[in-house]
């Protein structure tokens, strides 16, 4: 009689030369080059062609030894069938990518009408997760740049990309709302530069407190947004009412 084979002794994914874990290459790399691997850090330039690839087959196979000590049938369970590769491609593909793709290209332009009057983009829709429970963060993001005759004008699609790529990471918000405004004033270089996100956080909402109706809203003030309380106070003024 043939025995079930459990999935914790199942052989481990092929993990390259000399049968050591892509995971470890990596994480070796990052030490070597003494650079930071957060939660909320990029990590694309240390992650070598394909690599992405066998990481996905790694984490599915440790995601089967999660499973199976959440004592779920995975052998019989036709809806956990493939779970641990739906959650190790959603992981690396979608909600965590931000760490492991490069920044996306922007084109910029010059400001060629040397435009300087307040431009708002936004609510771009941001979607994180909690880096200490993992659980979604969801919200909506208004930008106000303040540009000067030297500033990078880019798209205004660009915007959300650059918003994309920071969000999808494990963050706390305050964090990552001040990622995000570090990239665009490098990238743009304005006179002024506001940010404002008003999220749900699903670690109060699906657990916990279990509070349903409860956001964050946090803000980042650069330049004359900071120093003149005017522009402040006309920026959030033209911010549609959030709800």
């Amino acid at each position: 009689m043939l025995r079930k084979i459990d999935t914790a002794e199942r052989p481990e994914p092929d993990t390259g030369d000399e049968g050591t874990p892509v995971s470890v290459k990596i994480r070796e790399r990052l030490l070597a080059a003494r650079r930071r691997f957060y939660a909320n850090d990029n990590i694309a330039e240390f992650i070598e062609p394909g690599e992405l690839e066998r990481l996905l087959d790694e984490v599915e196979h440790k995601m089967k030894h999660v499973l199976d000590a959440l004592v779920i049938d995975l052998e019989n369970d036709h809806n956990t069938e493939n779970t641990a590769r739906r959650v190790a491609k959603m992981y690396l593909n979608e909600v965590f990518k931000g760490r492991y793709v490069t920044q996306p290209s922007l084109t910029e332009f010059p400001n060629a009408e040397h435009l300087n009057e307040l431009m708002i983009v936004g609510p771009i829709t941001v979607r994180s997760a909690c880096s200490h429970h993992f659980c979604p963060i969801i919200g909506k993001l208004w930008i106000g740049v303040m540009p000067n005759e030297k500033t990078n004008v880019i798209g205004l699609s660009k915007y959300a990309r650059l918003a994309e790529w920071v969000m999808s990471r494990p963050q706390i918000q305050e964090e990552a709302v001040v990622q995000l405004a570090d990239l665009i004033q490098e990238r743009t270089q304005p006179d002024g530069l506001a940010l404002v996100v008003e999220a749900e956080h699903f670690c109060m909402q699906w657990r916990g407190v279990k509070e349903m109706d409860s956001k964050m809203i946090n803000s980042v003030m650069r330049g004359v947004f900071l120093k003149d309380s005017n522009l402040r106070r006309e920026f959030l003024a033209l911010l549609p009412r959030r709800s």
